[in-house]
């Protein structure tokens, strides 16, 4: 019996082990869905740990597959957990959890990334985003196949404050490839260092809080996996749309062992290109022979806002696509009446 005026803690009662979960259901991860199940709970404790704080918290698992994390986080008390989970075949016994913890679970069959978050947790729990985040968490082992493109979903939406942003600063707590996990984490100078770098830590204080060796995942994946806490800051660290944001630094990766004003060549047209560069590197202050692992936040954060004065002055500027460029260039030398054109350069065959 609890003592009195504390509340006792929550405990679910004996269940299956996830192992004999897998056979009982007979699953078996998909590699074409790039599954992977923890069955260690010290493993998923330690996930869950990472998140914080979640007493009487409200969660959504994204894809708890067999339900190692989901049985970590209801033992960690929270008070409601949203499971969102694209195969089918793991919802039978994702809901004999739910039945041994009645009341404190909703099943979702559904895919996280088209899955509207706005409606996702109570109206009471949304705070101002210059307050403490909300006790709203997202925890995941997220498929290898969709960790990347999901995240850049999420930190438009920290970017734009909707979709699970909408409460306030929602933090999550993610698995990811390792070398993904670098990328996400690495500062200036770094080997990893890349436009995932830049778009996830101008937006958020990224930690990479440990990796998980790929033997403890069945079936073994052929790489380690790194568990990544982000929150969201209250103000970015580049102060422009999420879209131009995007562009400058893709643009500027897309030659990652050129100089770095190589990609920034590609933010222009052909007719004026080495002017317009010369005028962004000279405005934004930046030494246009730095390769792109080796400039600062500070740095990317000039080059934003000298873009967004030039696409201020010239509107069509922002909606230049250089590749499109090169595929009617590539058309045109496919056209018979235009024979003794050169062949594909270095650049377009990278690209």
């Amino acid at each position: 019996m609890a003592a009195p005026g504390k509340v006792a803690a929550f405990r679910l009662p004996p269940l299956p082990t996830i192992g004999e979960i897998i056979r009982l259901f007979r699953l078996k991860a998909q590699k074409q869905l790039s599954q992977n199940f923890l069955l260690d709970l010290r493993l998923t404790d330690k996930i869950v740990k990472q998140a914080g704080e979640l007493k009487n918290a409200h969660v959504c698992e994204v894809g708890p597959g067999p339900g190692g994390i989901t049985r970590s986080i209801l033992s960690a008390g929270v008070e409601q957990l949203l499971l969102i989970e694209k195969d089918a075949r793991f919802i039978p016994g994702l809901q004999m959890l739910s039945e041994a913890a009645p009341g404190k679970v909703h099943i979702v069959h559904g895919d996280i990334l088209t899955y509207k978050m706005e409606k996702a947790f109570p109206k009471h729990l949304k705070k101002n985003w210059e307050d403490e985040p909300p006790n709203i968490h997202i925890i995941g082992n997220l498929p290898f196949s969709v960790s990347t493109p999901l995240i850049i979903k999420w930190l438009e939406n920290v970017s734009k404050r909707d979709g699970p942003f909408i409460y306030g600063r929602t933090q999550m707590t993610l698995t990811f490839q390792k070398e993904v996990g670098e990328r996400l984490t690495a500062n200036p100078g770094g080997k990893q260092r890349s436009r995932l770098s830049i778009m996830a830590q101008h937006l958020c204080t990224v930690e990479n809080c440990f990796v998980i060796p790929g033997q403890a995942f069945v079936p073994k994946p052929e790489v380690d996996v790194a568990v990544v806490h982000f929150t969201p800051l209250v103000q970015p660290k580049i102060q422009q749309p999420f879209e131009l944001v995007e562009k400058v630094v893709q643009s500027v990766f897309q030659f990652r062992r050129k100089y770095c004003f190589r990609g920034i060549e590609t933010l222009f047209p052909e007719s004026g290109r080495l002017k317009r560069t010369e005028q962004l590197m000279m405005t934004a202050n930046v030494d246009p022979t730095l390769r792109p692992f080796q400039l600062s936040m500070s740095q990317f954060r000039n080059l934003c806002n000298a873009y967004r004065k030039m696409c201020d002055e010239d509107p069509s500027l922002f909606v230049f696509n250089y590749r499109e460029e090169l595929r009617q260039k590539k058309i045109t030398r496919s056209l018979p009446e235009s024979p003794g054109q050169p062949e594909q350069t270095e650049e377009e065959n990278q690209l």
